[in-house]
């Protein structure tokens, strides 16, 4: 009888610092105790940010960033290893892994520096070197609680196309990958904690899974070595019915199925990455969302089905650094596919297009990528219209950075009569202003697009109008 198998991941908050890492030891001890173990870690809370923001200055010619926030990273592991691991050769060891991240870190900064471009692949592995330097010091807590660990880097079991900034694993040689490294330390009883984020292209070149991607990696690892379940540690207590800094009447939901888990990520809830459930899908492979703080708390259940009960709307959610693209004008209607040009440019760019909504005139088509791909986005369209704006067949191409997408979501909308008509009758009370609309055809989503300045009066609105902060059984 195959042993239990759980993958948890534990976010940058969750490693924060040797106090959260000591927390994160004891929780994997805990794990692996009750059976077998995978672990995988995000960077220190912050870490990336810091490390891509001193990658663009050297860019631009300054020198010393990189230096900077290599030092101060090193004094930052160094504290955390010193409270974490007493042994001295236990810490040396360790001290040794770190030291040679630091030291291909300084060499990539150098290179940078030197010719005055960040590619998209040095990004990468600049960008992947705190979740190298986190996974060797929770290895090392683990082991110090008295269990077998290993620290692992993901780019010797996670394989990819190599699409820098956003790759996609390639789930074949990733089982394989994963059969060959991880399956043998599992059966032996060592904890492998692997780190988040990175991967690598089947040339061995690190790639990124894209920002917040160790929630992706966790999955992936679970899909490839077909793990019971999945628990996403993190510093909520689970997937709640809107963001609580917005919605204070926020609660948790126990139970939650895919598609709307799915429909969440997608639309901005923080709590889990896009991407996170693909890999698991086929598989059924549960996946909790629980509180490293406080893990006590039951936090929420991911599974195909999730839980059905009354009124439809289980949550909402809502998107800020967005902009809306508008393409559009009288001349549009007799010009040959101007969706497909659409599309097909914005897809070349893999901007991710989060909603769509089209005038049945067709005089207008409007759509909404995050803001960070708006001017290449309508750079390009631009240039693929080029013609048709100087012969005035498409009049314009604009572009509104100061809008919020809200997405209302639940599995059972589609049985509930009349969602649409009381979320939209609850905004008109309110005098929230619908500048676009988008219902899928799953009618597990509606998604409005509102001013910016206007989302938490709307959050506010559909929360109360649903009754979402009254607890269900």
């Amino acid at each position: 009888m195959k042993a239990r198998l759980q993958v948890m991941k534990f976010g940058g908050t969750s490693v924060g610092d040797a106090a959260c890492m000591a927390r994160t030891a004891q929780i994997i001890a805990q794990g692996a105790r009750g059976g077998a173990c995978v672990a995988v870690v995000s960077a220190m809370s912050g870490v990336t940010n810091r490390l891509i923001e001193a990658a663009k200055r050297v860019e631009a010619g300054e020198n010393e960033p990189g230096t900077a926030v290599l030092e101060a990273l090193r004094k930052q592991h160094e504290e955390a290893l010193g409270s974490l691991v007493q042994d001295a050769n236990a810490r040396r060891a360790i001290e040794e892994v770190i030291e040679e991240v630091f030291e291909e870190g300084r060499r990539l900064f150098e290179g940078t520096a030197l010719l005055r471009e960040l590619t998209p692949r040095t990004l990468d592995a600049i960008s992947g070197l705190g979740e190298r330097l986190s996974a060797p010091l929770v290895a090392g807590a683990v082991r110090a609680l008295g269990l077998q660990s290993e620290a692992v880097d993901a780019t010797r079991v996670i394989v990819t196309d190599a699409f820098h900034g956003g790759a996609e694993p390639l789930m074949g040689r990733t089982r394989e990958k994963c059969e060959a490294r991880l399956r043998p330390m599992v059966d032996q009883g060592i904890v492998p904690v692997v780190t988040g984020f990175i991967a690598a292209t089947t040339e061995g070149r690190l790639t990124t899974l894209g920002r917040g991607g160790s929630d992706y990696s966790a999955t992936i690892l679970g899909a490839a070595l077909d793990a019971d379940e999945v628990i996403i540690w993190t510093d909520v207590d689970g997937v709640l019915t809107a963001d609580p800094r917005l919605v204070p009447e926020a609660r948790t939901i126990p139970v939650i199925s895919y598609r709307e888990a799915a429909e969440l990520a997608f639309f901005g809830a923080k709590v889990l990455h896009p991407k996170t459930l693909n890999p698991v899908m086929q598989a059924a492979i549960p996946v909790w969302i629980r509180n490293s703080f406080a893990p006590e708390r039951p936090g929420t259940l991911i599974t195909p089905e999730g839980l059905r009960t009354g009124g439809g709307v289980k949550a909402l959610t809502a998107i800020q650094d967005v902009a809306l693209i508008s393409v559009g004008g009288p001349g549009i209607v007799g010009l040959p596919d101007v969706v497909g040009r659409t599309f097909s440019t914005t897809a070349e760019l893999r901007a991710n297009v989060l909603l769509i909504s089209q005038s049945s005139s067709q005089n207008d088509i409007c759509f909404i990528v995050s803001a960070g791909d708006a001017q290449r986005t309508v750079e390009a369209l631009r240039k693929e219209f080029a013609q048709d704006l100087a012969h005035e067949k498409v009049e314009h191409i604009t572009v509104d950075t100061n809008i919020a997408i809200v997405a209302v979501v639940g599995e059972n909308m589609r049985g509930t009569p009349g969602v649409a008509g009381r979320t939209f009758n609850a905004l008109g009370r309110e005098n929230v202003n619908l500048i676009a609309i988008a219902q899928g055809s799953s009618e597990s989503n509606i998604s409005f697009v509102v001013e910016e300045k206007a989302m938490k009066t709307a959050l506010i609105t559909a929360h109360r109008e649903f009754g979402l902060g009254t607890p269900t059984n």
